[in-house]
């Protein structure tokens, strides 16, 4: 993905921030499954190091994570979605980011959780993706991604009545895996759900896949000192 692509992205999530969390931020209330997977997540990871919110938006799942016990900071390309997480959740560190090259050490973090993070990446970026959270992930660590699933590619030029101009992606779970796999990572169990309603969310089909880097865990010293 070039350096134009994703000053887009950028752009496009800075002029919704706000819009953004109105809706989005309590959305895991209404959401049974994925409160199931992000406590068996914390509860996997608990006090075994840092965990990284992945393309954190205004901050939803760092603060459920941070709710359940977990070590959490957020981690987003746009810099008004960073402000706007501060503000909602000013216990948890956010920084900006870019997932293709993460500005931090190897062996860093004992988990990511990265829900709906690849939305706006193609697939030829999704190789570089993985193998950045392979980097940086102790031996052990776990990573829970969630995306919509799908083979469409599908383009918009407003949200919420706001200009915006980049491709949303869905992606079909067998391929995922393999793009896992290939960065190095072992695939523990993928789940898969219907949408919940229309009010709740888009109308698509969601995936979650934990996978593990190979190794026993090795706690290493907070990425938040």
């Amino acid at each position: 993905m070039d350096d134009d692509a994703t000053q887009s992205i950028r752009e496009s999530y800075d002029r919704v921030a706000n819009e953004y969390a109105l809706r989005i931020f309590n959305e895991l209330q209404h959401k049974p499954l994925d409160r199931e997977l992000l406590n068996r997540f914390a509860n996997e990871i608990a006090g075994r190091g840092t965990v990284c919110d992945m393309g954190c938006g205004p901050g939803q799942v760092a603060r459920y994570l941070r709710d359940a016990g977990t070590t959490v900071f957020g981690l987003d390309l746009s810099p008004q979605m960073i402000e706007t997480a501060r503000r909602l959740n000013p216990d948890i560190s956010f920084r900006e980011g870019n997932m293709m090259t993460l500005d931090l050490d190897d062996r860093t973090l004992a988990g990511i959780a990265a829900f709906y993070a690849i939305v706006n990446i193609p697939k030829e970026s999704l190789p570089l993706v993985f193998r950045e959270m392979e980097r940086v992930l102790q031996p052990g660590g776990l990573l829970l991604l969630a995306f919509h699933t799908g083979d469409e590619v599908v383009q918009e030029k407003e949200l919420w009545g706001r200009p915006i101009s980049m491709d949303f992606f869905l992606f079909r779970p067998s391929a995922i895996r393999r793009y896992i796999e290939a960065a190095g990572l072992g695939i523990e169990e993928t789940v898969e759900r219907g949408p919940y309603a229309p009010e709740v969310e888009y109308q698509s089909r969601r995936a979650y896949i934990f996978a593990r880097k190979p190794g026993p865990y090795h706690k290493g010293s907070s990425v938040l000192q």
